[in-house]
Formats: structure tokens, C-alpha cells, sequence
């Protein structure tokens, strides 16, 4: 969900500035009477109305009529901010290359600017129509939150788009991803530090602070780590943190729940107890609520349940009795106007009318790959199922992708555009076909150090999404029932 320095453990592909690999361009006029063709890589930027600013990327070689509009993820509030119209600079080389344009905006905010985001992406494509002329293929894609507006763009403007790449992304929607967050901060509140504030957050930066004193307390016994543990399990977040590591053993607790402490303090903190303030403020309250649920269900169908029995078992700790104060303690309501902007900012329908691939890293702990669930589960009760492919990279990290395998997945969506139906490879053919692509694109960078990275799909099925929220069921006549 983010695009940041400060958060270590979720460096995106981005991070690949490799020695010949750099997207090379010449600064084009915008008035420029053709896409491609120059013999060089033409960038064209820009701000638009509302101060965001935009960048088209047009290839050296002839445009084969295809543009790729790129959604970035989240910004830290007040971060830098620049447009980007690829998520990496060797996917997007590779891109241009074969004939693809590329464009994107930075969004007039940073923070949760979905609300800025949508009409922001659809600037910046009125901007290359207008430039360059209406291309004959219009494909969205983009990582983490980035994946969010993807699927929105799709859902709030169907007529401009023609397939879709949503990557790392956040499908759960806006609500069910703040309602997941505050199951996590409700039992973290309860169970270990009783002063953190869960919503309605006065100062994001000390509230942030104390709960990593907490955290890292909670992490020096053995009944923290029980707790922290449960914590995890309530957001399903899996037990492997390190990209181009080796996933724990099932059975090895305590590794699992070392690398769940790491997503917690490198990673989903920030997010969870600072950066809430700054939806809160947007939303203009707070628009998550845990009244009604059942935490003992919940962990029941938590992918991590058997981690958190044996962890509180080692501890001496009765797991019944902290989970009856979860469900016995007083409850968060919220504020139905701050429900609705999250419903706007954006929660999804099911209703997709082009193509759509997704890719999901298995351990991803920020954006669990059970968002993809979620997705699927409302696309398919809408009908649409039809339209609909996922495919997942047995990996850790958050958008851990490889070039190779983007482009792998990019090579798919264009299948299915260009023959009319799914031809999805067995992950087998799909790893083939990645590494294929060479050395140059299979590769992952870790703290600025690039290293030789296999392809890994792999065949997955991502556990139920333990708190959904779509808008089949919200807006459905009468009472709105549990999803199960």
C-alpha cells in the first residue's frame, strides 16, 4: 500500500536502477503530433488542474496502440510525491521496447488520495488522448494501493479501460482493509498496551512511538509473544517477512511469529496507529467498527490459528480467557458519514466488465493475498467470474515481484486481449516463460543490492478474507447480514 524509504520490507521493484536498464528519454513538447516513432523514448510531464502532475512515456519505435496507465501505491502524508507511470524502470523499459506507451499521475495528495486519485488518473489519460489521440487499447494497472484504484478506475469509469493489471492491491476495498486494522489495534489496545489510541487519534506521531515501545516490550517474553501473535492472526498476516528468504517451516511458531513482530514494527504500525489519523481526517471521522464481531470466530478461520494455540500454549497463557476479553470488552462504533467516504474511497460491487488479472505475493503482510478473496468472492457473486483471473509469486515481501514476472503477467492480460479468452499458463509455464525473459529481468533488489531472482509462481489459494465488505451486501433490501 505504500511507496516509501522509511518502511523497510516492502521495497517495491522500483528500487531497480540497474546499469543499462534505466529508462532513457528526451523531453517532447506536448503538442507532439505522434506517439513513438522518434527514434528515442519521448517523456512528456506536466500538472494538471488540481496541482497534481502527470509523465507519458512514448516508445523510440513505433506505438503498437496500447497504453498502460500506471497507479502508484501510498505516499506517506506529506512525502514527496512525483508522478510515475511504471512501477519499475525495467519493466517499464522492457515496455516501451515492445511498442507500449506508458502514463500516470502523482495524485493532488498523498496519504489515502483515492478520492483524488480516480478522477486524477482519468486527467492524465484525457491528457495523452488529447495529445497523442485516443489509443486502441487502454489498460489499467498498478501495485498496492495502487491496485485499489486500478480496480476503481474499472468500476468507476468501465468505458475507458479494456483490461486491467491490479497488483499487490489493496481488494478487500477501503472498508474492509480499516475495519481489518482495527481488529488488529483493538487487540493490541486490550491485551497489551491499554494507553494506545485505536481511532480518533490526537497525535499520530507519539501514539506511533508508544506502540512500538510496546511491541518491542511485548516481544521479550514468552506471553507477548503469544499476544502478538493472536494480534497477527486477527489480520491473517503471514509468518514470512524477508523477500528471497526462506519461508518457515508450517510448523515452526516461532519463527512465524518473529516475522509477524517484523511486518508489525517495520511495516503495518505505521499504518495502523499514525497514518489512520490521516484517513480519519479526510473521511472527517473515524470509519471503522468491530460492534458484532465475534473475535472467537474469527480466529477460528485465521490462516495463523494453529500458530496462536501452540504459542499460548508454550506460554502458560490461557488463549479462551484473552479472547472472551476481546469479545467482552466495549466495542468501537463508527461514523456512518466517515463509512460513507470510505464506501467512496473505495469498497467494490463486483461489477467488472473487461478483463481483469491480478498477482499477489503469498507472503505479503501488509496487503494479505486474502484481499484477493475478497475480490473474487464479490466478482463472482455479481457474475463476473468469467472475467477474472488471479495468479500468484511464492514469495515474501509486499509487490516482491521480479521484472520478469510482471512482464509475464502482462503477456497474459495481452493474450486474453487478443484472443478473446483466458489462456492462463500452469505456474510451471509461466515460470518458464519468465525465465525466458534472461538474466536482466530475473532480478530482485534488496537495500540498493540487485540479486539473480527465479521466477515463482506458484499454484494458491488464499484463505477466506475474515472481515469482508462489499457493496452487494451493503446496499441489498433490508438488514445487512454477516459474511461468512
Amino acid at each position: 500500500m505504500v511507496r516509501s524509504s522509511k518502511l523497510a520490507g516492502i521495497t517495491l521493484a522500483a528500487g531497480l536502477i540497474i546499469g543499462g536498464l534505466a529508462v532513457g528519454s528526451d523531453q517532447a513538447s506536448a503538442s507532439a503530433p505522434s506517439c513513438g516513432g522518434t527514434g528515442s523514448v519521448s517523456t512528456v510531464t506536466g500538472t494538471l488542474a488540481d496541482g497534481a502532475t502527470y509523465e507519458m512515456q512514448c516508445p523510440a519505435g513505433a506505438w503498437n496502440g496500447t497504453l498502460y496507465l500506471y497507479s502508484h501505491g501510498y505516499v506517506e502524508p506529506g512525502a514527496a510525491n512525483p508522478a510515475q507511470d511504471a512501477g519499475d524502470p525495467v519493466t517499464a523499459a522492457w515496455m516501451l521496447a515492445h511498442g507500449y506507451a506508458l502514463a500516470g499521475s502523482s495524485y493532488a495528495s498523498t496519504g489515502w488520495a483515492i478520492q483524488q486519485a480516480l478522477p486524477d488518473q482519468i486527467a492524465a489519460l484525457d491528457t495523452f488522448d488529447s495529445t497523442y489521440g485516443k489509443p486502441k487499447t487502454t489498460v489499467a494497472w498498478g501495485h498496492s494501493l495502487g491496485g485499489i484504484i486500478t480496480a476503481g478506475l474499472l468500476q468507476d469509469y468501465p468505458s475507458r479501460f479494456n483490461a486491467a493489471l491490479p497488483m499487490c492491491g489493496v481488494l478487500s476495498g477501503g472498508v474492509a482493509t480499516w475495519n481489518t486494522a482495527l481488529d488488529g489495534e483493538f487487540a493490541f489496545q486490550k491485551l497489551i498496551d491499554p494507553s494506545i489510541q485505536i481511532v480518533n487519534i490526537t497525535d499520530p506521531v507519539a501514539n506511533l512511538e508508544a506502540a512500538e515501545a510496546a511491541v518491542t516490550a511485548a516481544q521479550q517474553t514468552p506471553q507477548g509473544r503469544a499476544r502478538l501473535a493472536l494480534v497477527a492472526a486477527l489480520a491473517d498476516t503471514p509468518g514470512w517477512f524477508t523477500p528471497l528468504s526462506a519461508e518457515p517451516s508450517a510448523t515452526d511458531y516461532t519463527a512465524q511469529e518473529a516475522n509477524q513482530y517484523l511486518w508489525d514494527t517495520e511495516v503495518t504500525f505505521p499504518f495502523i496507529f499514525d497514518f489512520r489519523a490521516e484517513l480519519e481526517s479526510r473521511a472527517g471521522g473515524n470509519p471503522s467498527w468491530n460492534t458484532g464481531v465475534n473475535y472467537v470466530a474469527d480466529l477460528a478461520k485465521s490462516a495463523d490459528a494453529k500458530e496462536v494455540k501452540a504459542l499460548y500454549s508454550d506460554a502458560g497463557l490461557s488463549l479462551g480467557h484473552d479472547v472472551q476479553t476481546l469479545n467482552s470488552a466495549k466495542r468501537v462504533s463508527a461514523d456512518p458519514a466517515a463509512v460513507n467516504y470510505l464506501i467512496k474511497n473505495i469498497s467494490f460491487d463486483g461489477h467488472i466488465s473487461v478483463p481483469v488479472l491480478t498477482m499477489h505475493t503469498t507472503g505479503d503482510g501488509l496487503v494479505v493475498p486474502e484481499n484477493e478473496q475478497a475480490y473474487k468472492a464479490i466478482v463472482d457473486l455479481a457474475g463476473n467470474g468469467n472475467l477474472l483471473r488471479q495468479v500468484f509469486v511464492n514469495r515474501a515481501g509486499h509487490c516482491a515481484f521480479t521484472p520478469a514476472e510482471t512482464i509475464t503477467a502482462v503477456q497474459t492480460l495481452e493474450n486474453r486481449l487478443a484472443t478473446g479468452h483466458w489462456n492462463v499458463p500452469s505456474p510451471a509455464a509461466m515460470n518458464a516463460e519468465a525465465a525466458g525473459l534472461g538474466a536482466s529481468y530475473n532480478i530482485y533488489s534488496v537495500n540498493g543490492t540487485v540479486y539473480p531472482t527465479a521466477p515463482a509462481f506458484i499454484s494458491y489459494t488464499p484463505a477466506r478474507y475474515l472481515r469482508p465488505f462489499d457493496l452487494f451486501w451493503y446496499y441489498r433490501p433490508g438488514p445487512v447480514p454477516a459474511r461468512t
